[in-house]
């Protein structure tokens, strides 16, 4: 590609374009607005040149239609349906979250974390095991556990 045809403006109407099309310059004169400083050729010359590209638009539009109905009927004869191109691009997408470090790090620090707490949940249930037991040991707990005894039997006997 020779230097002069060469666009690397990203925000060209030009970029990507062949040779042939860039022929019209995307900039307003000096006067502004560009409203009533071309002469009578120019703006015939201008709405030719609008009508050819329309035209390629519309080309492109049916070229691309009929690849997209190619593509899909190559699709359907591999038996590739939309289902299960969705399910493999979901695996696809899974597998490479996996093997993402943010991932890895994440399931090791979710992993750590699941670790530490259930050691946490386990010294909380023994020492309030030990708790109650050392409560029920409690002379105090004793005398209470007698009193209720009591109760209950004299309720049994009326």
């Amino acid at each position: 590609m020779d230097a002069p045809s060469q666009d690397i403006n990203l925000n060209s109407p030009n970029k990507g374009l062949p040779e042939h099309m860039i022929d019209v310059p995307v900039d307003t004169p000096a006067g502004g607005d560009g409203v009533g400083v071309l002469s009578e050729v120019e703006t015939e010359e201008l709405k030719s040149e609008l009508i050819k590209v329309e035209d390629e638009i519309a080309t492109l539009r049916q070229v691309l239609a009929a690849k997209e109905k190619h593509a899909a009927e190559i699709k359907r004869k591999l038996g590739l349906t939309t289902f299960n191109e969705l399910k493999q691009n979901l695996s696809k997408g899974w597998q490479d979250v996996q093997a993402s470090n943010a991932y890895k790090k994440t399931q090791a620090t979710l992993s750590t974390a699941g670790s530490k707490t259930s050691s946490a949940i386990s010294s909380v249930g023994s020492v309030l095991s030990r708790t109650l037991g050392e409560i029920k040991e409690s002379p105090t707990f004793k005398s209470f556990e007698e009193s209720v005894g009591n109760l209950k039997l004299f309720n049994s006997k009326t």
